[in-house]
């Protein structure tokens, strides 16, 4: 039996176990994809009608009218070429898709109608038929319906115009129906089947392969680079379905994200990863304004004078610099502390980006820099 007075010792040591962090199980559906399962851009052109006037001017856009020109005569209806049609419910569109892996003819897709010329709004429309193709020209799909617009717009007789979001883009949930299938064939063609990460990373690489090896025996898995396992599968097709439903359910401890600080120099966004460490560094940082001031001075002759009235602008310009002070970062300096840091001396976002960016010149930052 344990002397008492070990025992507050041992309980110290419990409660400082459950404290500490455990490392995040993931899977491997959510991490990693299997070789050969993938989608296929689709790309088509069609005609949109029925708009409220808010379609293509067709002396700016010549081309719906030779398309609806072309439609027609395939209906049996000939325009005769004398006669211009001056169209405003008519919208000449683009037409993109994804055709998702192992889709068969008859399932439908959604699709993302876009205008290509200058309608200036898509809502309450209907797409005519259209042909999607792939890459290799063929066609995969035919593309049809009504369209859903979240965007919003109204026009004066002035030329003033407010907008809500983009009203000349626009989405048909199952718009599109799929005519021919794209054959995966690497799930049958060999013994093994191929996981590739989402992102390059040697210790998720490693921790896949012994989770594998741990759930269904040694050997099982192997390391191809930092981006590919090799896993030895089935050969009945069957029985490798219901290998890869256990393998994508296989959890394990994902590699920490590499030490990286992402600005937007656009936006302003300034984005920290959890690993970002800061060796000790002081900083001083301020801020120059300068204030233009705009005013007219009037200058008017004497009573009986010969002398005119002399308007003569006037620009008042004061420079300011707003006090800065200096501050310091202790090394080794945790996301939370600097996250406090930066908050305490209330650096505005450009600020900022211009604080990190001298930290990493003078190698003080240990990360990745990344503007974008």
């Amino acid at each position: 039996m344990r002397p008492a007075r070990y025992r507050p010792l041992l309980v110290a040591a419990l409660v400082l176990c459950a404290c500490l962090p455990a490392f995040a199980q993931e899977r491997i559906k959510d991490l990693a994809t299997i070789g050969g399962v993938r989608g296929n851009a689709l790309v088509g052109y069609g005609l949109v009608v029925g708009l409220d006037g808010s379609g293509d001017r067709t002396s700016q856009a010549p081309f719906t009218v030779q398309s609806l020109r072309n439609m027609l005569n395939e209906l049996g209806v000939t325009v005769p070429s004398n006669v211009n049609p001056q169209l405003k419910n008519v919208a000449a569109v683009a037409i993109h898709a994804e055709l998702p892996p192992f889709a068969k003819p008859g399932q439908t897709i959604d699709i993302t109608v876009s205008s290509i010329a200058n309608a200036v709004s898509l809502r309450g429309g209907t797409l005519l038929m259209a042909p999607l193709k792939g890459a290799d020209g063929q066609v995969y799909a035919i593309a049809q319906g009504s369209l859903v617009v979240g965007g919003f717009g109204a026009q004066g007789r002035d030329g003033s115009r407010v907008s809500v979001n983009i009203p000349s883009v626009g989405r048909i949930p199952n718009g599109a129906m799929v005519e021919r299938g794209v054959a995966t064939g690497e799930l049958g063609d060999s013994g093994e089947l191929t996981l590739n990460l989402n992102r390059a990373d040697f210790s998720t690489i490693a921790n896949m392969v012994a989770a594998l090896d741990a759930r269904f025996g040694p050997g099982t898995a192997r390391a191809v680079d930092g981006v590919t396992v090799a896993v030895r599968a089935p050969y009945d097709p069957a029985a490798r379905i219901g290998f890869l439903a256990q393998v994508e359910n296989v959890q394990l401890a994902a590699g920490s994200a590499p030490a990286k600080v992402i600005v937007n120099a656009r936006t302003g966004t300034v984005v920290i990863g959890s690993q970002v460490k800061v060796l000790p560094a002081a900083i001083a940082h301020g801020s120059l304004s300068v204030t233009i001031t705009e005013s007219v001075d009037v200058s008017q002759p004497e009573a009986f004078g010969r002398g005119s009235t002399v308007v003569a602008p006037r620009s008042d310009i004061q420079i300011g610099q707003d006090g800065s002070r200096m501050f310091k970062f202790a090394g080794g300096t945790s996301l939370d502390e600097i996250v406090r840091a930066v908050n305490a001396v209330g650096a505005a976002p450009g600020d900022l980006i211009a604080i990190l960016e001298a930290l990493k010149q003078a190698g003080a930052l240990r990360a990745e820099l990344e503007v974008i």
